[in-house]
């Protein structure tokens, strides 16, 4: 006869009972994605692999696996976490993933996400070619995630990740030398281009915050959990990207670009630069606005 794990007064065959289970629950709780997954399927893996201790790539044929009853115990603990609190997943895992890179996250830092990680596997090809990528500036780097995968992809470039948060710092350094990039990927604390002195790089790259303060209060309970200044800008959401447009020019080299993701706030910024030629990258997988503008774009 078949044993079966059990928890909470439920009882499993094997790990694809269990995973059943957990879609389930989840989806029945009505969530918000878009933290690393984007349905109750993809979330309850994430949580049930972690509590298990199994890699991801074991699936499907772990599913026809047993599941003591400890393990049963320790992921139904998290899926009822993540439906009391509505914390994304990734901050009950502790791992996120970017580029095809694992990043540590805690609730100091942004659930990295964003789009931009197709420019870094393409080496910012074609707006620049990879090859004579010698600097590379990431504003507000959170876990230090768009650095990392900038490095990876670029490896004869130097990177300086900035941010304001001595929190995040920590958790960025902490994933640079996870991934051995200390010699080439410096975190620096600094407030946009604020102690980076006359530094000029080929490409400044940014995922600043940009969520203005009507916008917060409307966002769904799991983007509320992520740390409010690393969503929140001033003047509607513009405030720290206008920063960052103004100081580029003297940051960037000749034939560098400027790479910032702006999301909900992109028509405020057409209005507020009626005079620049964004460029609005198109992505395969996803979508979030990012705009890309060159340096001679910049001059002026």
């Amino acid at each position: 006869m078949e044993a079966r794990a059990r928890g909470a007064g439920l009882s499993f065959a094997n790990i694809g009972e269990l995973l059943d289970w957990a879609t389930a629950r989840l989806r029945k709780a009505h969530l918000h994605y878009g933290h690393g997954t984007d349905n109750p399927r993809d979330d309850a893996a994430a949580l049930v692999f972690h509590a298990l201790g199994l890699a991801h790539e074991s699936a499907p044929a772990s599913y026809r696996l047993p599941v003591t009853a400890r393990a049963a115990a320790r992921a139904l603990a998290l899926i009822e976490r993540r439906i009391a609190k509505r914390e994304p997943s990734a901050y009950l895992t502790g791992v996120s993933w970017f580029a095809g890179h694992e990043i540590r996250v805690t609730p100091d830092v942004l659930v990295p996400r964003s789009p931009i990680a197709e420019l870094c596997l393409a080496g910012f090809s074609p707006w620049i070619d990879p090859a004579r990528v010698r600097r590379v500036l990431d504003i507000g780097t959170g876990s230090g995630c768009i650095a990392i995968a900038a490095a990876r992809a670029l490896p004869r470039a130097l990177v300086d990740a900035t941010d304001v948060s001595p929190r995040a710092i920590a958790v960025a350094r902490d994933n640079v030398r996870r991934h051995r990039l200390q010699s080439r990927v410096q975190i620096r604390r600094a407030n946009v281009y604020e102690g980076l002195g006359g530094r000029r790089y080929d490409i400044v790259v940014s995922n600043p915050p940009y969520v203005s303060a009507a916008e917060m209060r409307r966002l769904p309970r799991e983007h509320r959990a992520e740390p409010e200044k690393g969503l929140r800008a001033a003047r509607g959401g513009l405030a720290i990207v206008e920063r960052i447009i103004a100081g580029a020019a003297g940051h960037l080299a000749p034939g560098g670009i400027l790479v910032v993701e702006v999301g909900n706030s992109a028509n405020r910024l057409r209005r507020r630069y009626p005079e620049l030629p964004f460029t609005w990258v198109e992505f395969e997988q996803g979508h979030s606005e990012v705009f890309l503008l060159r340096a001679a774009e910049l001059q002026g």
